[in-house]
């Protein structure tokens, strides 16, 4: 090898908490198959949330080049966010509950397929977006679904059936909310909507396509609005999620659009690639074109 030849180095941020499935053996996995020839591997396991931006940020600053997120789209949101408008480029090894963005980007949910493609070095250069500032990668959004994050967040054990549990049980207690929106400056328009997404990706995870038709790199979010709709109503908006084609529903209205602002009665939960937070009345959201560097198939 060529004396002058200077590995890159490559930090692992391995989330313990994300998904359900165990992730002991990873570490192992990871110096089994990560290209030792071209890397210089570090890993870490994740203590507590917020933690891997603070360590990305740090390295950052010790010419630190890729960041791995191993874990779900809140575990790529917290490495992510501090990378935007860099020259660093994140891989994913996903691991979480939704992998949303991962499935989006056709990255393999097997860790071993995932990490040959990080070897591979090809990357992307993707949109994100911004609500009130706060960095989103996949989606964002009110309504019923920001709920949903909330009340799924509280359940002692992850997985698909405590999340539709909670679907079923929340749905029945739920209001939809009136909403002021304006997109691009148009006159505002109000609303009520069951929820309305901000999409970057086309999913929320699990392959329920919210916004089929999203591009990750058109410089456009799809704003997805669903309308309230009766309980007869909920097996065939379930159907058309999985199916790819809730658009064609009459109860959802979608367009593109780079600058919303929203408006409701009460500040509220949101959720932010499918962490709940708090967040006032006035809520801004914007798309920021081509900022992220990630590793694709």
């Amino acid at each position: 090898m060529d004396q002058s030849f200077v590995k890159e180095k490559i930090l692992f941020l391995i989330n313990p908490l994300s998904g359900t499935s165990q992730k002991e053996h990873l570490p192992d996995i990871i110096k089994e198959l990560a290209d030792s020839v071209i890397f210089d591997i570090e890993i870490v396991i994740t203590k507590y949330k917020g933690e891997a931006t603070e360590i990305v940020r740090q390295k950052l600053s010790e010419n630190c080049r890729y960041f791995v997120a191993v874990g779900g789209d809140g575990t790529v949101n917290e490495i992510a966010k501090a990378l935007i408008n860099t020259k660093a480029i994140m891989g994913i090894i996903p691991v979480g509950s939704g992998n949303g963005l991962a499935r989006h980007l056709q990255i393999p949910l097997q860790s071993r397929k995932a990490i040959e493609i990080i070897n591979k070095q090809k990357y992307q250069t993707i949109d994100y977006g911004l609500i009130n500032n706060n960095p989103f990668f996949c989606t964002c959004g009110v309504g019923f679904d920001a709920l949903i994050s909330e009340k799924f967040a509280q359940c002692k054990g992850r997985g698909a059936s405590n999340y539709m549990r909670t679907v079923i049980l929340e749905y029945f207690k739920y209001k939809p909310e009136i909403y002021q929106i304006t997109v691009e400056n148009e006159p505002m328009i109000n609303l009520q909507a069951f929820l309305i997404t901000f999409a970057n990706g086309s999913q929320y995870g699990n392959n329920a396509f919210i916004a089929p038709n999203a591009d990750i790199c058109d410089g456009k979010l799809d704003i997805c609005i669903l309308s309230p709709f009766k309980l007869f109503k909920a097996p065939e908006i379930g159907i058309r999620l999985f199916s790819k084609n809730i658009d064609k529903s009459s109860l959802m209205h979608s367009e593109k659009a780079s600058n919303i602002l929203l408006e409701r009665e009460s500040e509220g939960v949101i959720h932010i690639d499918g962490e709940p937070c708090m967040m006032g009345k006035k809520i801004e959201i914007s798309l920021i074109n081509k900022g992220l560097n990630v590793i694709v198939p």
